[in-house]
């Protein structure tokens, strides 16, 4: 058990370290040996909790995923609009987020890297998973023919705030909550839309090729 506690408290120390020399001299400019020395772990041993600065990265980002659906959840209420669902995953995800602004690209490279490494595949389906609340949670529920592939096409869109908010150089990113705030009643009319026939067309086109991705992924 004494074992288990002082590895954790390593790791812990080792990410704490890495944000703060992250923040203070640039991601680029920051090197595992400068990680190790600043936390008084041996080079050694720090690549032993971590192959590189991008996992360090990754752990930060899966733990920040694990703190946005421990936000979002109990706010997402059965028979609540798909509008309402939305903002609530889009606001808690950027809220979430927020403090690490300057490692946001990083975020959104793990988040796409689903065919380089397993675990950043269980976090995208841990957010997919998310949204497939939302979805499910709905009411009046999304058309059965795109219900299915409803919560990947909605994380995508989510990867696209977050692309945004990357970006995003307003006070405390100002724009991206309001183009989040915006874009969630739009998304949940267009799925509304989808069963009229013009409408259902495009959305099952866009269904269809995200399909094909899939495949050949």
């Amino acid at each position: 058990m004494a074992v288990t506690v002082k590895s954790e408290q390593t790791r812990r120390l080792l990410i704490e370290t890495a944000l703060r020399l992250f923040t203070v001299q640039g991601y680029e400019q920051t090197t595992m040996r400068a990680i190790a020395q600043d936390a008084g772990v041996s080079v050694g041993n720090a690549y032993y909790y971590f192959r590189s600065k991008d996992d360090l990265i990754h752990e930060l980002y899966s733990s920040l995923q694990d703190e946005h659906r421990s936000l979002a959840l109990p706010l997402i209420r059965e028979g609540q609009n798909l509008g309402e669902n939305l903002k609530v995953i889009l606001s808690s995800g950027l809220a979430t987020m927020a403090p690490y602004h300057a490692f946001g690209s990083h975020f959104l490279r793990d988040a796409m890297a689903s065919n380089r490494r397993t675990d950043a595949a269980v976090g995208r389906g841990k957010s997919i998973a998310l949204f497939r609340q939302a979805v499910t949670s709905a009411r009046p529920q999304p058309p059965l023919a795109i219900r299915d592939d409803l919560p990947e096409l909605l994380w995508l869109m989510y990867m696209g705030i977050t692309l945004f908010w990357v970006y995003d150089r307003s006070p405390d990113q100002r724009r991206s909550h309001s183009l989040a705030a915006g874009l969630a009643p739009l998304v949940a009319k267009l799925v509304i839309l989808s069963r009229l026939p013009v409408v259902r067309n495009i959305v099952e086109d866009v269904v269809h090729l995200l399909r094909g991705v899939r495949r050949d992924g």
